[in-house]
């Protein structure tokens, strides 16, 4: 009897396919590297040598961003329903001794506000494993990448259908600065001009500074747009150490400094009442009455209260 033959498979590079998956579902290359733990750089080479060994084109540039080809599109529900697969059939085979509640989190709140309050959650949850993940990347809930996740929302979005949104905190936005640098200038801090002797520190762009001077009614003039240049840092933690370590000025909310305000190591410039956001939480909405969902909700409205008002 004649043995089967063995079937060829066709597969490109799996780590080039987990890139494109990355990027198609959190929407940008920068997402997608953080979801994954790498550069921008290697996100857009595994993509670059997918599209090069399929001989199709998955990518297509959006102004400064990106989105899916019609043929991209095709390819990533396919992909993520593959990935899916591989997911549950792990999760069959490696049973974890406690379930895990997936929740994805800016990394600013999460590491200033609700790291030190995490001990509380998993009191609340003694029978779940709490997998707490910093990222700017949102997940798609609807596929279950995660079980919530809690963002600063700072415009209208469309919702997304079967997705429950609580509203957390719309907390106020100020410049902040050290001690140390202030006392370098005569200008009391609680003189706005002060904001334009002093260097101004970045997150992700200028657009939240930008966002600000408009909101507390100061100009965007010359002065303003010398310090809307500079280094960018990326994440609202590394902002306000920076800020710590007297390398400039930065925008901060009052749930990510209320602590290092009250303690003296940094100085609100100025009075302003600009409140630019709102972090929520959002979630599956079959699983908003479910027990480890309400306490969820019940710690995060409860570590989002400012001191002041707690």
């Amino acid at each position: 009897m004649a043995r089967p033959t063995k079937r060829t498979r066709c597969l490109p590079p799996l780590v080039a396919l987990r890139a494109f998956e990355a990027v198609g579902s959190a929407g940008s290359m920068r997402a997608a590297a953080e979801e994954l733990a790498v550069s921008p750089t290697v996100i857009s080479r595994h993509l670059d040598n997918l599209e090069k060994r399929l001989g199709v084109t998955l990518i297509a540039p959006k102004g400064r961003s990106i989105e899916l080809t019609e043929a991209g599109v095709r390819f990533h529900v396919d992909v993520a329903r593959a990935f899916d697969l591989i997911d549950a059939a792990t999760g069959e085979l490696v049973k974890p001794v406690r379930k895990p509640l997936l929740l994805w989190c800016w990394p600013g709140l999460a590491v200033m506000r609700l790291l030190q309050r995490l001990p509380a959650l998993e009191a609340l949850l003694p029978d779940y494993a709490i997998h707490f993940h910093p990222t700017l990347a949102r997940p798609d809930l609807r596929r279950h990448v995660a079980d919530a996740e809690i963002f600063y929302r700072t415009a209208e979005e469309p919702r997304v259908p079967g997705i429950v949104e609580i509203e957390l905190a719309r907390p106020r936005v100020m410049p902040v600065a050290s001690p140390a640098l202030l006392s370098r200038h005569a200008p009391s801090p609680q003189d706005p001009e002060l904001l334009f002797e002093l260097p101004w520190i970045h997150e992700v762009s200028a657009d939240e500074w930008r966002a600000w001077l408009q909101a507390a009614g100061l100009l965007i003039d010359g002065r303003a747009q010398d310090r809307l240049q500079g280094v960018r840092l990326w994440h609202a933690h590394l902002a306000i150490g920076a800020a710590q370590l007297g390398q400039g000025v930065a925008l901060a909310n009052e749930l990510l400094v209320e602590t290092e305000l009250a303690e003296g190591r940094l100085v609100e410039i100025g009075r302003s009442e600009v409140r630019l956001g709102t972090y929520v939480l959002a979630m599956r909405a079959e699983s908003l009455e479910e027990a480890p969902m309400r306490a969820l909700t019940d710690w995060l409205q409860r570590s989002t209260v400012p001191e002041t008002l707690a």
